[in-house]
């Protein structure tokens, strides 16, 4: 009996073997697709093309991958389509601050538990810029016409209302005493459409990430007025001071991550995750995050699960002041 039992367990070790084996050595099997829920040409896109080209440069996986772009609801048409992927490793999404909010303001019934957090590759401070004819020059010339009438400025951003960049914006209007629920906020589908709107004289104000205007402040067709970082950015926007020290007391930014269908396997996420560190210790990475003024911080997929709840909490809390949560 002994050596009966002894026999059924060796079996049993044996056959579970390979299917552990199988599951350690998962790959994708198809080509993988990256969906962006914007419009081409804004952050959000900038992210997902670059991180596609790193994988397919570095042939870090054994398929092709492409960039699909599903703009529309502020992301939630990108998010219903991955949401509807459920276990398919074969579907990555760009993962932004918009799968709270839009939850928490009542746009989307989908949260960031329906998806899997597979890293947050790093962060992206909002900066406000401006038209370079506008006669807003300074942060303090926009402080003290929102103190006179928060009305008088047209602020434009991607890709809804409760985005993080709106968020940037309230945050700003609350620091100096102004009711955020009284900004003229616009929100349009992607941020190059936002800076088109600016530049072309139609709305006042763009929030935005640093690199969407980046081109244009050299250039001289915009004029950045304030970054909402903790110091300034280098390059182009050295002489641009941060809220701060403005008079607001104003930091943040917006984490741009990779998320992946619910219920896909750890073997799964722990592949996905070991990929994109391979990405992001790349000298060609490093230099999309000084190009496109992005903060090198890196959160794998344990840490960055217990993070995005507690960024949940703490964005509901901000929406609530903006009059916008519904959750």
């Amino acid at each position: 009996m002994k050596t009966l039992i002894h026999l059924f367990v060796s079996l049993t070790i044996a056959a579970a073997v390979p299917a552990a084996l199988a599951q350690q050595a998962w790959s994708p099997s198809r080509n993988v697709e990256i969906v962006v829920g914007s419009a081409p040409g804004g952050s959000n896109d900038k992210t997902a093309r670059t991180v596609e080209k790193a994988i397919v440069e570095g042939k870090l996986i054994p398929t092709s991958l492409t960039v699909v772009n599903r703009p529309g609801g502020g992301s939630s048409i990108a998010f219903n389509y991955v949401s509807q992927k459920k276990g398919d490793p074969h579907t990555l999404l760009i993962g932004t601050t918009a799968l709270l909010t839009n939850h928490i303001v009542g746009s989307s019934p989908l949260s960031y538990m329906d998806f899997t957090p597979v890293a947050s590759l790093f962060n992206d401070y909002v900066v406000f810029a401006v038209n370079v004819n506008s006669p807003i020059k300074t942060g303090k010339d926009l402080i003290a016409k929102l103190k006179e009438n928060p009305q008088s400025v047209s602020i434009g951003f991607a890709t809804t209302l409760g985005s993080h960049n709106h968020i940037a914006a309230g945050l700003l209007a609350k620091s100096v005493g102004v009711n955020a629920r009284n900004l003229k906020a616009i929100a349009f589908k992607g941020s190059a459409e936002a800076v088109t709107q600016v530049l072309g004289g139609h709305i006042d104000m763009v929030t935005t990430a640093a690199g969407n205007v980046a081109s244009h402040l050299a250039e001289g067709r915009l004029r950045v007025i304030g970054v909402s970082s903790d110091k300034r950015f280098p390059g182009a926007f050295a002489q641009v001071p941060t809220w701060k020290e403005q008079g607001a007391n104003l930091v943040y930014g917006g984490w741009r991550a990779i998320m992946a269908p619910k219920d896909i396997t750890p073997a799964q996420v722990a592949y996905w995750e070991g990929v994109l560190r391979k990405v992001a210790s790349t000298p060609e990475w490093k230099a999309d995050l000084d190009k496109n003024y992005w903060s090198d911080d890196f959160v794998g997929s344990a840490q960055f699960s217990k993070d995005i709840a507690k960024d949940y909490n703490d964005i509901k809390a901000v929406l609530v002041d903006i009059g916008l949560a519904k959750q």
